[in-house]
């Protein structure tokens, strides 16, 4: 009888990647937001996380696409650095409960402009992401 390995999301060694990686990047963010002070009450470490975040993640992903298969080393990067990483670096939740307060405090202003601007700062700082790990990945770029 022939068995069929699991799928990557139910082999523990994959799973141990992303909880490594994680715990790694979880501490990154911790240490980013309390070291950048809120403006006006919105939480500029959250902004500049997510937006850092956005903008590796493009870069990762298109390099790591643009190199082959996702299997191997590239798939221990992609879920270690990508999921693991840069998944618990950024925080689309506190991002969202973060503007729900403001909402609530009656900040609305301060609330909108941190909502667009992680909005369109992160689609702009994906897209440069994508652009740089393509250039980085054809030849004569340096990757």
């Amino acid at each position: 009888m022939s068995r069929t390995a699991a799928p990557v999301h139910l082999r523990w060694e994959y799973v141990a990647l992303v909880l490594v990686g994680g715990s790694i990047g979880t501490a990154g963010r911790y240490l980013l937001t309390s070291v950048l002070p809120s403006w006006h009450d919105v939480p500029v470490g959250t902004l500049v996380a997510n937006v850092t975040g956005a903008f590796l993640l493009g870069l990762l992903l298109e390099a790591l696409v643009r190199r082959g298969p996702d299997q191997g080393s590239r798939r221990v990067v992609r879920l270690l650095v990508g999921t693991g990483v840069l998944g618990g670096f950024t925080t689309y939740s506190s991002f969202a409960v973060e503007t729900d307060g403001l909402l609530r405090a009656a900040d609305v202003a301060p609330a909108l402009i941190y909502a667009a601007a992680t909005l369109v700062l992160g689609l702009v700082a994906t897209s440069a992401g994508i652009v740089v790990g393509a250039r980085s990945s054809r030849p004569g770029g340096h990757g």
